[in-house]
């Protein structure tokens, strides 16, 4: 059975990394855009970090610009999430979440936690909450609020 740590993924720096590193620990996966008008959740994001990470949590951030809201270099989006939103948790690489191009992981994301409108992510900040064994327990719609999250991350940590 496949699980969230048998994916390698890219830093924002482009080096490949294997989520295994974040075995035995919870996960909020997250698709970005720092041009989004949801991008003040960032802020909610690395609010969840710092209250959860010595419990186990890793947020991880996943740019995308299939909705067109995204800075073109992953890079220089990772930086003006640091430097106009205080992010520390782990940003990586830019890359597509829907379609044919998609990454694995958010193709087993989608697959793993569809929506009532299928299986696409309808828009930025979509978000999946992983356990310690790497399933992934839920997902939440880009509007929903990372503050509104505390209840179910509580459920996962270690």
């Amino acid at each position: 059975m496949t699980t969230v740590y048998d994916f390698d993924v890219q830093r924002e720096d482009g080096s490949t990394y294997s989520l295994s590193e974040y075995r035995g620990h919870p996960l909020l996966i997250v698709n970005t855009a720092t041009k989004c008008g949801l991008a003040g959740q960032f802020d909610g994001l690395e609010k969840l970090y710092e209250d959860y990470r010595d419990q186990g949590l890793i947020v991880l951030g996943f740019p995308s610009n299939q909705f067109h809201q995204e800075i073109d270099s992953s890079e220089a989006a990772a930086e003006a999430c640091r430097m106009t939103y205080g992010v520390q948790f782990p940003m990586h690489s830019i890359q597509d979440v829907n379609g044919p191009n998609a990454s694995p992981l958010f193709k087993h994301l989608r697959q793993a936690k569809g929506s009532l409108l299928g299986n696409a992510i309808k828009w930025n900040f979509t978000k999946f909450l992983v356990d310690a064994n790497g399933e992934v327990v839920n997902r939440f719609a880009p509007q929903t609020k990372p503050e509104k999250l505390t209840s179910e991350i509580e459920k996962v940590l270690i």
